[in-house]
């Protein structure tokens, strides 16, 4: 039997819809069903490339006894966390809070009025490692419904004062300093691990936007120990497992210390953030290694995340048909000494794995190896192992691909886009700015309604039906902002413009913090409010950062009062514990730094003008924007009253309300950058 899912547009979803489940999506109705009913809500959140719900899903969910189980006594609601990042941050916190710990996938049983009294993750069909099986768990739940209600009752009040009581105090206490960043790199270099690059042990995740921090305040300050940790992390991430050695791009985590073995499922915004700092690294070093991760990790997102409409999928799958029918983590990136020989020949595999440390006994499972990159090919090799990597991708793209989850996410988008447009322009490949640019229209054509308010995913070019959140608006406007800079296009600032007029009227608290949602949005239990960067920038430091840009393109004193504001939680958070605020670490890097305001002028066929816009573009000084265009042009409010010099090309930077002389000689506008 088809459940009510069948009509949903998250990939998430629709894998539910054949379940013998009785499924309702996140509604009002399915709580008015539970309270008709007098029973309680069984809350399911998950997302299509988690490895353990796909486990439970299979063990209980196509279940039939379990399935009755459960439509006898509760009413099933299933949550894709992606669609809903609000509903799933709420009870998630409540978890966290119950058990010490949290993950997905997410069980929460739940009052009819949406009130959490009981909690898990994963539960295993039959009883093991001590956990009860799912089955018990719901005889459970159904038990105390029935007998002790009171209590059940008394619980889930507690939890949500408890929730209500959680607000955050953070903010008004003034912007981060030179004191806290200085203290905030000093607690990165005592979680370093100086031997394998990375932070604190396994698993071991891609710190992306500490690196961004730590660049940005090597670009500030000239830090050589900032630099170093960055460029070593870089590289060991780029060089293990963790790193597509053949088409590119950076699985979510490594299972061990030395970035060696993946949890293979493939994320757009972790690749999306990891472009821009393997970009960013290279402007700070030129290291070739960097400029080459930047652009594989480029065009694996144009090449296995972009969808027809022009915006780029949210996930690639960890497991996939090994072959035999079962369906296995990693089978399609590992590889085994047999593999090798069977697609090269005994010579070049004996090669391949020497290059890549495939071993006999494997260093994954089942005796296969991930590649890696243990040492850099000499010269004399370089095209063999080309023509090596060539046939081995040739032979993996035979293999069953990992299953991919094809909806639009507003946020990532965002992440994509700035990311695209820089690479882009850096390495002089406009086709990744026209696939940026792409990717912008969608959101405006499909996420954007006619007030600029923004739609959180999108499907085959059908907008969902769930509201952008907070870091949708900073992130989009983020990669708007990028967008901006890179084309000299200034209606790309405009429609930041937009985002960020809501998010100032729409998500501001008290004493400059932000909320997750609307002061329109559906209400929860709890209005979410999540400062840390997790595995993206949280949205409130994303939009710190986003209103800080757009302060300095546009001389606005409210959009700069709104950034300051929301930096006063990297006061509180930085020096105390760095790595989950890195993004905001970023943002004050910016902040101390002007950031430097910098508008070039002149004829856009002139080769100076290129010339000064180029380096412009390599700036290594921390959040630096740029508009570029004709003088007087209407396009950037930064290009007013700036005339050419001497009839020819100029640049003219401005930082903290004072500016320059302008100049017109690219070698004197490197040295002020």
């Amino acid at each position: 039997m088809a459940n009510r899912l069948a009509h949903e547009t998250s990939p998430y979803l629709l894998q539910h819809a054949d379940n013998p489940v009785d499924w309702w999506p996140w509604s009002a109705e399915a709580f008015e069903e539970a309270r008709r009913r007098d029973v309680p809500v069984l809350l399911s959140v998950g997302y299509s490339s988690c490895h353990w719900c796909h486990v439970m899903a299979h063990e209980s969910f196509e279940d039939d006894a379990t399935a009755a189980l459960v439509n006898e006594n509760f009413v099933a609601v299933k949550v894709d966390r992606e669609e809903r990042p609000d509903v799933d941050a709420v009870y998630m916190e409540a978890v966290q809070a119950a058990t010490g710990q949290g993950g997905w996938p997410m069980t929460v049983f739940l009052t009819p009025d949406a009130a959490p009294f009981y909690f898990g993750t994963y539960f295993p069909p039959e009883p093991r490692h001590g956990m009860p099986s799912f089955p018990e768990v719901l005889e459970g739940v159904k038990g105390a419904w029935a007998d002790r209600r009171d209590e059940v009752g008394e619980v889930a009040e507690r939890i949500v004062k408890d929730l209500a009581g959680r607000s955050l105090a953070y903010g008004g206490d003034g912007v981060p300093g030179e004191e806290e960043l200085a203290q905030a790199l000093l607690g990165l270099t005592r979680e370093y691990d100086a031997t394998r690059g990375g932070f604190g042990g396994a698993p071991k995740f891609p710190p992306s936007m500490t690196l961004e921090f730590l660049l940005r305040h090597h670009g500030r300050t000239g830090s050589e120990g900032a630099l170093q940790m960055a460029a070593d992390t870089c590289e060991a991430m780029a060089r293990g497992g963790i790193y597509d050695q053949l088409g590119g791009g950076f699985a979510r985590y490594a299972v061990d210390r030395a970035w060696v073995v993946p949890h293979f499922e493939k994320m757009l915004y972790d690749n999306a953030l990891l472009c821009r700092v393997y970009a960013h690294l290279w402007k700070a070093t030129g290291s070739d290694l960097a400029r080459r991760v930047a652009l594989e990790t480029a065009d694996f997102l144009v090449r296995e995340l972009r969808t027809p409409e022009g915006g780029f999928a949210s996930a690639l799958d960890a497991d996939s048909d090994d072959g035999t029918g079962r369906h296995v983590e990693g089978a399609y990136y590992a590889w085994t000494p047999d593999q090798l020989t069977e697609v090269l020949g005994a010579e070049d595999a004996a090669l391949a794995a020497a290059h890549y440390g495939v071993t006999e006994d494997g260093t994954f499972e089942h005796g296969s190896s991930v590649l890696q990159l243990p040492q850099e090919a000499g010269p004399a090799d370089a095209d063999r192992i080309a023509s090596i990597a060539a046939r081995l991708l040739a032979a993996r793209e035979e293999r069953e691909r990992p299953g991919r989850d094809d909806k639009v996410v507003a946020a990532w988008n965002g992440l994509a886009i700035a990311a695209l447009a820089e690479t882009g322009a850096l390495f002089d490949r406009p086709d990744l700015v026209e696939r940026a640019t792409e990717a912008a229209d969608l959101l405006v054509r499909v996420h954007m309604d006619e007030s600029a308010r923004l739609t959180r995913t999108s499907k085959d070019g059908r907008a969902g039906t769930n509201d952008g959140v907070l870091e949708d608006y900073a992130d989009v406007a983020e990669g708007f902002l990028a967008l901006a800079a890179v084309t000299g296009e200034g209606a790309w600032l405009d429609f930041a413009g937009f985002l960020l007029d809501l998010v100032l009227d729409r998500f501001t608290a008290e004493g400059g913090a932000f909320y997750d949602t609307a002061h329109d949005a559906e209400a929860l239990i709890r209005r979410p409010q999540d400062p840390t960067d997790n595995a993206a920038p949280s949205g409130w430091t994303a939009a710190a950062g986003a209103l800080l840009s757009y302060a300095a393109h546009t001389g606005s004193d409210a959009h700069r009062a709104a950034a300051e504001g929301g930096l006063g939680v990297v006061k509180a958070l930085g020096p105390r514990a760095p790595r989950f605020i890195g993004w905001g670490l970023a943002v004050s890097e910016a902040l101390l730094d002007g950031p430097r305001e910098i508008a070039v002028v002149g004829a856009s066929g002139d080769a100076v003008f290129q010339e000064l816009r180029r380096t412009a573009l390599l700036a290594t000084a921390p959040g630096a924007v740029l508009a570029s265009g004709a003088p007087d042009s209407e396009e950037f409010p930064l290009l007013k009253d700036r005339p050419l010099v001497a009839g020819g090309p100029a640049a003219y930077v401005c930082r903290h309300f004072t500016c320059d002389a302008p100049v017109t000689d690219p070698e004197a506008l490197r040295r002020k950058l």
